[in-house]
């Protein structure tokens, strides 16, 4: 009994202890401003297969400089582990 106490506990820190990814990419000279939209992604089989992925440069609304930023948020893991990885949703912002 004592044994599965010790893998549970370990099992627990590894899970709390997962990271959230995050990418930024800036074109042309990066954002002016603080205008900002925000969309999220969806992919399923842990992420291997997007059903329906945000564009950024349509995002951006025509503007020449902006930042985008994709990130894993902490509510885009829970829903990921609650699936079981089958659902994997991030969110992309565009800030011009």
């Amino acid at each position: 009994m004592k044994m599965f106490f010790k893998l549970a506990a370990v099992v627990t820190v590894f899970a709390m202890l997962t990271s959230c990814y995050s990418y930024t990419s800036v074109v042309g000279n990066g954002a002016q401003g603080n205008q900002s939209t925000t969309k999220w992604n969806h992919y399923v089989i842990a992420g291997l297969a997007p059903v329906g992925v945000s564009d950024s440069k349509e995002m951006a609304g025509g503007a020449e400089n902006y930042t985008v930023h994709t990130r894993q948020s902490f509510v885009n893991g829970l829903l990921s582990a609650i699936t079981f990885g089958i659902y994997t949703p991030t969110v992309t912002t565009v800030t011009k």
